[in-house]
């Protein structure tokens, strides 16, 4: 009896062994914040969104890329990116490989009628020393908008410059944004959030930070959070919705909500109208 007990418990360790190690080996891919490295960092980051040709009078193809490189061949490069049409998600992609310095990411899609397209990237390494280990990081955002109407050539712009472009831009905007305060309403109230008390972007917002410190944080430590943030995200959020093909996932861009008290934050996201909530604490500066 004590000698099954025996190999029983061996066999566990062993299990629970090699999961945690195709965890880390990327199995089940996760991103983890480990303090900024000083001596490296991206040489190259980018995300685009390109209208590529009219398939037919009813809808076009777009291409959406994600891109980084960094210094030097790092021990784990990891990078995610999310794409968003007039506000609701409609993908998810990832990828990651070790000891490399470049990740891309590249994905052809049709859509039809006009739209505002958002795409935001997270580019991430981990460098392993001898007793530590340190990340680097980078977010980085594009956007398109689309005119396809009936009464004119199919039309894209990164930002409007005639009139034309800024009445398009103005319609598409205001859509959007009616749809999503409508959403994060619902989710505030759900939660019993008042608004007045935090500091509320869009996720698709996040790249900003890159250069801009949050309010009454250093841009240090707005590094962390937002390094810390994306952890969270893309653990609780893009792995949910990593492959959307084989799925049907209704989701909005999620509101990030920062503690005027500096205490926490929360990230506010639906899935098919199931509401959820992720709170992470402010690291101890």
């Amino acid at each position: 009896m004590n000698k099954r007990l025996l190999f029983l418990s061996v066999v566990f360790l062993v299990c629970t062994s090699l999961l945690t190690l195709f965890w880390r080996m990327g199995a089940i891919p996760v991103i983890t914040y480990f303090p900024e490295d000083n001596q490296t960092g991206f040489v190259k980051t980018g995300t685009a969104l390109e209208l590529i040709s009219e398939n037919s009078s009813d809808s076009y193809e777009m291409i959406w890329t994600s891109t980084s490189k960094s210094e030097e061949n790092l021990y784990l490069r990891q990078d995610a990116s999310l794409i968003f049409n007039n506000g609701q998600l409609i993908g998810v992609r990832s990828n990651w490989r070790k000891n490399t310095d470049t990740i891309r990411i590249e994905e052809k899609f049709s859509a039809e009628d006009s739209n505002y397209f958002q795409a935001i990237s997270f580019h991430h390494g981990e460098v392993h020393y001898p007793n530590k280990i340190k990340s680097i990081h980078h977010s980085t955002y594009d956007q398109l908008y689309v005119i396809d109407s009936p009464s004119t050539i199919l039309k894209s712009f990164k930002s409007p410059e005639t009139g034309y472009e800024h009445e398009w831009a103005r319609l598409l905007n205001h859509t959007t944004e009616q749809q999503l305060v409508y959403n994060w309403k619902q989710l505030m109230a759900y939660y019993d959030i008042d608004q007045k008390d935090y500091y509320a972007i869009p996720l698709t917002d996040l790249h900003k930070f890159n250069t801009e410190p949050l309010p009454s944080f250093t841009q240090k430590q707005t590094k962390q959070i937002i390094g810390q943030l994306w952890e969270g995200i893309y653990k609780n959020y893009i792995l949910n919705v990593k492959n959307l093909r084989n799925k049907t996932v209704k989701s909005y861009i999620p509101l990030i909500l920062f503690d005027n008290q500096h205490n926490h934050l929360m990230v506010l996201f639906e899935w098919n109208g199931q509401k959820e909530r992720l709170i992470q604490k402010y690291p101890d500066f």
